[in-house]
């Protein structure tokens, strides 16, 4: 759910989302640099009013994000003299915010995604600025400080591109190596965002199998299927800017039915996935719930026209929608 959607509040698109699902999970709210701005400042105002709606309409809330490279504000990095911050302050700025926004939730949210895109395929570790004060540690104590809160909660590390083979084996040996270190590590987030001929499915679901194989549950966090054509690799890094090209867009005026039978295709074979290995897959999240309020409309460059959910323009359900729903459980 985004901003717009909550605090206009959009009730038709409430209402849908009430309908429709039976979990929800703030698109910003919960991120670092909306609900802690500054060091002595929390604006909990949209994180409440989800769990207001969530609770009303008996829906469970994932918890969404507590430590990631972006969306945190500028000064977080920095000490009082204005130079890099060190390690113990950087780490103590994470205990508390943390242990401030876990707490406030205790007992209603019941999994959180504890640490966000810390994994390359070409690096290992993120290059970020967690990693150069704090080293690999930070994912650590991230894990640490959200169980030591409340140790009832799931508690997930997410990524993109998960089915990456160098990825997936990175991640696996992490999930390993925490196991012996008694790091508190539940369940790995698959994001899933999804072209219509990539991933190959057959590695994605290869990604779902090696998670569980090490004791993962599996959530699918932030799904949709881009229909759209793309030059500039697959990739959900927000921080990606690409100059607008009309043969980039070419679906301004509605989706052709041939490529909206190639999405609903997809949309089928992913869940017949992901009902094969229910009992170790938790949720599946969709990032939106209707065509129009999808990030993918203006990733990675303005004025792009996508159609990757669900619910389209209109918020009626899509050929894709009667195509999961249909499913044999």
């Amino acid at each position: 759910i985004g901003s717009r959607t909550l605090m206009q509040p959009d009730t038709e698109m409430l209402d849908l989302i009430a309908r429709e699902f039976n979990q929800v999970t703030s698109e910003n709210a919960m991120k670092w640099s909306s609900v802690h701005p500054k060091e002595n400042e929390w604006k909990f105002e949209e994180p409440d009013k989800l769990m207001e709606f969530a609770e009303k309409n008996k829906m469970a809330v994932q918890g969404h994000v507590l430590v990631w490279h972006s969306q945190v504000p500028r000064d977080i990095f920095n000490g009082t003299d204005g130079n890099q911050a060190s390690k113990e302050v950087l780490l103590k700025r994470m205990e508390t915010h943390i242990h401030t926004v876990v707490d406030r939730y205790k007992g209603r949210i019941r999994s959180w995604d504890v640490v966000n895109e810390s994994i390359t395929p070409e690096d290992g570790f993120r290059k970020s600025k967690w990693l150069e004060i704090c080293g690999p540690e930070f994912m650590e104590k991230a894990f640490q400080f959200a169980h030591e809160t409340d140790p009832q909660c799931l508690l997930i590390y997410n990524d993109y591109n998960e089915e990456d083979p160098k990825r997936r084996d990175f991640i696996v040996q992490l999930v390993k190596d925490y196991k012996k270190k008694g790091i508190p590590i539940h369940g790995i987030g698959m994001q899933a965002h999804l072209n219509l001929e990539s991933p190959d499915l057959k590695l994605w679901e290869q990604a779902i199998e090696a998670y569980a194989s090490v004791g993962m549950r599996i959530s699918i966090t932030e799904l949709e299927v881009d229909v759209l054509p793309y030059d500039w690799g697959r990739s959900a890094e927000i921080s990606t800017n690409a100059a607008y090209k009309e043969s980039l867009n070419p679906y301004k005026d509605g989706l052709p039915k041939e490529i909206n039978d190639k999405l609903t295709k997809r949309y089928e074979e992913i869940f017949k996935i992901l009902l094969k290995h229910r009992d170790v897959i938790d949720r599946v999240t969709f990032w939106g719930a209707s065509d129009d309020l999808s990030w993918k409309n203006n990733f990675p460059m303005r004025g792009r026209t996508n159609y990757p959910l669900l619910f389209d323009r209109q918020h009626k359900p899509k050929d894709a929608y009667f195509a999961v729903t249909g499913l044999k459980k």
